[in-house]
């Protein structure tokens, strides 16, 4: 499958994990565990998440926190992608 496939795939989830003033590392091991159980996971950054970095930063940086990759970073959703 290509990224196009997934991103289609993505649309029909819903963000299982908010990122809010507390950073990525807080939602790291939560990530983690649910790429385990499914094979793709949708966050959602909240305005607060963006205090001192932009929301692709964010995004590229909780992708190699969690050994995923990154599907697709749309507004303030991002779509992540167990690796495998």
């Amino acid at each position: 499958m290509n990224k196009q496939q997934y991103r289609a795939e993505a649309t029909g989830l819903d963000a299982s994990i908010n990122i809010g003033k507390s950073g990525i590392e807080s939602v790291v091991s939560e990530l983690k565990k649910q790429l385990k159980v499914s094979k793709m996971v949708k966050a959602k950054f909240l305005k607060s998440a963006f205090v001192e970095t932009d929301k692709k930063e964010l995004a590229g940086k909780l992708a190699n926190l969690t050994n995923s990759d990154l599907i697709e970073l749309r507004g303030n959703t991002a779509v992540f992608r167990r690796k495998g």
